[in-house]
């Protein structure tokens, strides 16, 4: 077991709750960062959750926002981490056109802002920074740490000037930074704007009659696919190293989202081509064709490889709701299915 401490921005977020489970399971007293909210938005760690006033406690949230970079410095300094995860942005891809400002403030200067209280107040911990396989755009498969970035959005953008901020801090002030360069990675967690669980709910509530069709974009890109808690098991890799350096971490897969209908609306026992509506308000300004990441450094240096791909990625989704309670009316038409 560890006695190390980390802080996790983004705790409240798919991929934030997987890594309080896997360090909390490791022994951390882990730190998480939210945001002040009139309502509660901690149903992905509401399972974790254990009384602050108890002396044992291993958890313990703090509210902070990534664009007041004073609160970020006090609570690095109060809680003296070994270890910082960069996970919190705003992170989809679509509304970051819509977005444009505050996805750069938040996505890259939010980055900045914790790199730079980590440097002035002079904390030996280690950074991972949340990189994102859109930052390859519309750079031919397959993309690897060594691949050119063309970015095809604001929120590609701003990720990529995060990559190369943590690098800088790595390079100018000997900051252990390292970036992880994720391919999409999902999980019955994931929020039900993005396609893979827009589409696994559907199948669900098809199947069960409350729901008649889908209305989708792009039906042609293809993207690697992988499994979220194996993901933030090469995130806690890559900060256990001696040595800092950026990793890609992907299964090295390409499906299309038609592929991924399939393999949702044919396991709840559905064809999909009679569900789904074509609705030009999901495609992007500028599209991504083609993402297929090359993790072999990954597997070299962390013994790192994915497991789950994307037909049994389907399988654990569509199960997952068709096994929740089904979700009111009002509350399914914001989630624009």
């Amino acid at each position: 077991m560890s006695d190390k401490t980390a802080l996790i921005t983004g705790i409240t977020g798919q991929d934030g709750s997987y890594l309080a489970e896997l360090l909390l399971s490791k022994g951390y007293l882990v730190h998480g960062l939210i945001r002040r909210s009139s309502t509660f938005t901690t149903q992905r760690i509401d399972h974790l959750y254990q009384d602050p006033h108890e002396p044992d406690a291993r958890l313990r949230l703090h509210y902070g926002d990534l664009a007041d970079g004073s609160r970020i410095a006090a609570l690095l300094e109060g809680i003296k981490p070994d270890e910082v995860y960069h996970l919190a942005a705003q992170s989809h891809v679509r509304v970051s056109f819509d977005e444009p400002e505050f996805t750069g403030t938040t996505t890259g200067l939010g980055t900045t802002r914790l790199l730079e209280a980590i440097r002035m107040t002079g904390l030996p911990c280690r950074f991972y920074q949340a990189s994102s396989s859109e930052m390859f755009g519309t750079t031919a498969p397959p993309q690897s740490e060594s691949s050119p970035f063309h970015p095809r959005s604001p929120y590609a953008a701003a990720k990529v000037y995060a990559y190369w901020i943590t690098r800088n801090y790595r390079e100018a002030y000997g900051v252990h930074a390292v970036n992880g360069i994720l391919f999409n990675h999902e999980s019955p967690r994931r929020g039900e704007t993005f396609v893979t669980r827009k589409i696994a709910c559907a199948a669900a509530r098809i199947a069960r009659g409350e729901q008649d069709v889908l209305h989708l974009g792009n039906l042609e890109a293809r993207r690697d696919w992988g499994y979220a808690p194996e993901y933030v098991d090469a995130m806690w890799r890559m900060l256990q190293q001696d040595e800092a350096g950026d990793y890609v971490v992907a299964t090295g897969t390409s499906y299309s989202v038609r592929d991924f209908l399939s393999f949702c609306f044919e396991h709840a026992g559905l064809d999909w081509e009679r569900h789904i509506r074509f609705d030009e308000r999901y495609l992007r300004p500028s599209e991504v064709p083609d993402l297929v990441g090359d993790a072999s450094k990954a597997e070299g240096e962390l013994g790192w490889r994915a497991t789950v791909h994307a037909p049994e990625l389907a399988r654990i989704m569509v199960d997952a709701e068709l096994a929740a309670v089904p979700i009111a009316a009002s509350e399914r038409s914001l989630t624009g299915a």
